[in-house]
């Protein structure tokens, strides 16, 4: 458990949510509300968060819509501690069970109507992190295939799968997804406008037949090039990183 002294207090969707955070290790930033913001949840749903660290996506989903039933799955405990401090200090249920998503508990076995997840990105020994714990949470220690199947495994028939990566890993996630998840839509994340987008987020259904669809980039900051100290976030970028607004809405 993390003394007070070693955590931040950070604002979040413009101080709607204030969420506690280690000083030192893995510290959430604009993915985890890009992934609230694209999973399609609507009241009454329940939603598993995979790798919930201290409750960053799942809160912010929960902010965004209210009355669903979230529970989440942390490997690390004192980042399940956090989540479930985080979740009582914004008055959000939120049921936060510690485990390893290869060996998922019990308790989180049945189905679910959303699955979301941010999985570690960095390859193990690729982040220069000294941190244990931010080292955790960033390396792929855990094959993106098993993430996948983890969640589907988790989902209703017919439930979603949200998940935000890095765009060099798409072909993996495809490729994990088989038969059991279709009607996918990925939308690639780019910094600005004509640059490469580095992540992409996913939306699969269980048992879904529809056609895959490749939509317009996301692009997150104005202007050809950082400019200032200073945030230079599009309309749209504004609208869903401090308003909480619903990031696919007009793809739906």
């Amino acid at each position: 458990m993390y003394p007070d002294a070693d955590l931040s207090d950070d604002k979040f969707l413009c101080g709607k949510l204030r969420l506690y955070q280690p000083l030192k290790g893995y510290r959430a930033a604009t993915d985890p509300v890009l992934l609230a913001a694209a999973c399609p949840a609507t009241p009454g749903q329940s939603v598993l968060d995979l790798g919930c660290g201290a409750g960053a996506a799942a809160l912010c989903l929960g902010l965004r819509v209210p009355g669903l039933h979230l529970s989440g799955l942390e490997l690390q405990p004192d980042y399940a501690d956090l989540a479930r401090r985080n979740a009582t200090r914004n008055g959000i249920a939120l049921t936060v069970v510690e485990g390893d998503i290869a060996h998922v508990p019990a308790s989180l076995r049945q189905g679910f109507d959303h699955v979301i997840a941010n999985p570690p990105y960095y390859p193990v020994g690729g982040t220069p992190s000294p941190v244990k714990s931010r080292a955790t949470a960033m390396q792929t220690g855990t094959p993106l295939a098993a993430w996948v199947d983890a969640a589907s495994r988790r989902l209703n028939p017919g439930g979603w799968l949200t998940l935000i990566c890095g765009a060099d890993s798409l072909p993996q996630v495809l490729a994990a997804m088989g038969s059991k998840l279709g009607s996918a839509s990925v939308l690639p994340l780019a910094p600005r406008a004509g640059k490469p987008a580095p992540r992409i987020l996913l939306t699969a259904r269980k048992g879904g037949r529809a056609a895959f669809r490749l939509l317009a980039p996301f692009v997150i900051h104005a202007g050809p090039a950082h400019d200032g100290d200073r945030e230079s976030y599009t309309p749209a970028a504004n609208a869903v990183l401090r308003d909480g607004a619903d990031l696919l809405a007009a793809f739906r």
